[in-house]
C-alpha cells in the first residue's frame, strides 16, 4: 500500500483510492505462457536463496523479485473506487473491475447491508461498462445504485448490453433500485462530502474527466482523454484542471510515437504528455492508467521507467520555468489491486 509522501503508515487518512481495473480497451488475462516465464525468472533469481520458511519467501519476494515477476499490472478494465468509511459507495467507471469489487465485497460481509453506490461514467464505451452485469450488489434487493453521467444515452447503453441474445438476465431482472442522474455537461456534484468537477475530453463519443476534492485533498480521473498540439498551450484548459492535484490518475496508453503518428486520434494518450502537463500542473503524484492490452508485464515495467527518464530530462531542459522541484514528485503504474493513501 502506498502512504502520503512524508507521512508515515500511521498517519490518518484523508482520501483512499483503490483500484479494480486498469485495462484499457478489453480485458487482457495472462496466458499460460506468461505464468510460466514468470515462474521460470523467480527460479532463476531464487538459485542459492534460503526459502526455508515462508516469512523467508516473503521477503525473498518483497525484495528481490521485480513487480512485473511476482505479481501483474492488468487484466480488468477500468474501474476505481474512493474509499467512504460508513457512507455511500463512491465509483469511478463500470468496467470489469467492478465484478471484483462486488465480489470483493461478498466476501467481506459488506454487501449483506443496504448501501447506495454512486457511479460516475467517464463515457459509454463498453470497455467502461462491461462489468455492471456481474456486479453483484445489483442484483440484491434494498441496494440503490445511482449513475452519474452527462451521457443521455447511458441508461440505453447499460439496458442493451443486457438485452437478448447478448446476456442472459435483461436489466429488469436486476433487484436493486437503480437511477440514471443525467445532467448537463459539466455541471458539478456535491456528494457525500465529495465536492467534484468535470472537463470534456478529446475523445471518440466525448469522454469526461473529474476531479474529487475532500478535506484538502484533490485526485484527478482523467482516463480516455487524447491532447494533442494544442496541449502546450500556455491556457491549456487541463493544466489548470491537474492544477496541485495529490494524484492524478492519466489515461497513458501509449508512447509519444505512437500517441503521435500511428494512433492518432483514437482518443487516448502518452506518458510523455502526462509528464509534461502534470508537471506544468504541479500535481504531486502521476498515475498511469489505461494500459494497452498488448503490453507484457515486462513492457510495462519499461514502459514506466522511461516515463521516470523523461520526468529526469523534461526538468532539465525547463529547469528556468518549473524551478528546481521535480513535478510530479512520483511517477507510478496503476494495477488491478493498487491503493493509495492521499
Amino acid at each position: 500500500m502506498l502512504v502520503p509522501l512524508g507521512s508515515s503508515p500511521e498517519d490518518i487518512r484523508v482520501m483512499k483510492i483503490r483500484f479494480w481495473g486498469t485495462q484499457g480497451s478489453l480485458p487482457a488475462p495472462m496466458t499460460a505462457h506468461m505464468v510460466r516465464e514468470k515462474v521460470f525468472r523467480a527460479l532463476q533469481a531464487a538459485q542459492g536463496v534460503d526459502l526455508s520458511s515462508d516469512e523467508k519467501i516473503n521477503a525473498f519476494m518483497d525484495s528481490k523479485l521485480p513487480f512485473a515477476v511476482r505479481a501483474t499490472y492488468g487484466t480488468n478494465t477500468s474501474c476505481i473506487q474512493f474509499d467512504n468509511p460508513d457512507g455511500a459507495y463512491i465509483i469511478c467507471d463500470a468496467g470489469s473491475g467492478i465484478r471484483d469489487l462486488g465480489h470483493s465485497l461478498m466476501m467481506t460481509g459488506e454487501a449483506k447491508q443496504p448501501h447506495t453506490y454512486h457511479i460516475f461514467m467517464t463515457h459509454l464505451h463498453w470497455d467502461h461498462l462491461q462489468g455492471f452485469p456481474f456486479f453483484v450488489p445489483a442484483y440484491i434487493p434494498g441496494n440503490k445504485i445511482i449513475f452519474h453521467t452527462y451521457h443521455e444515452a447511458c441508461e440505453e447503453a447499460f439496458r442493451r448490453q443486457m438485452s437478448s441474445p447478448e446476456f442472459p438476465v435483461p436489466f429488469e431482472g436486476l433487484a436493486a433500485d437503480i437511477e440514471f442522474d443525467v445532467q448537463k455537461p459539466l455541471t458539478p456534484y456535491s456528494i457525500e462530502g465529495f465536492e467534484i468537477d468535470s472537463i470534456l475530453q478529446n475523445h471518440p463519443g466525448k469522454s469526461y474527466g473529474y476531479r474529487f476534492r475532500k478535506s484538502g485533498k484533490t485526485a484527478v480521473f482523467s482516463t480516455d482523454s487524447e491532447h494533442t498540439h494544442d496541449a502546450y498551450e500556455e491556457d491549456y484548459p487541463f493544466v489548470e484542471f491537474f492544477k496541485d492535484a495529490d494524484l492524478v490518475i492519466f489515461d497513458a496508453q501509449y508512447t509519444m510515437a505512437d500517441a503521435t503518428f500511428t494512433k492518432a486520434s483514437w482518443g487516448h494518450s502518452s506518458n510523455v504528455m502526462g509528464v509534461e502537463l502534470t508537471a506544468r500542473a504541479r500535481a504531486k503524484r502521476l498515475a498511469i492508467f489505461h494500459h494497452e492490452p498488448i503490453n507484457t508485464d515486462w513492457q510495462l515495467d519499461d514502459f514506466l521507467r522511461n516515463t521516470i527518464m523523461y520526468r529526469s530530462i523534461y526538468h532539465q531542459e525547463s529547469a528556468d520555468q518549473l524551478g528546481h522541484a521535480q513535478y510530479p514528485e512520483e511517477i507510478l503504474l496503476c494495477y488491478d489491486g493498487l491503493e493509495i493513501d492521499l
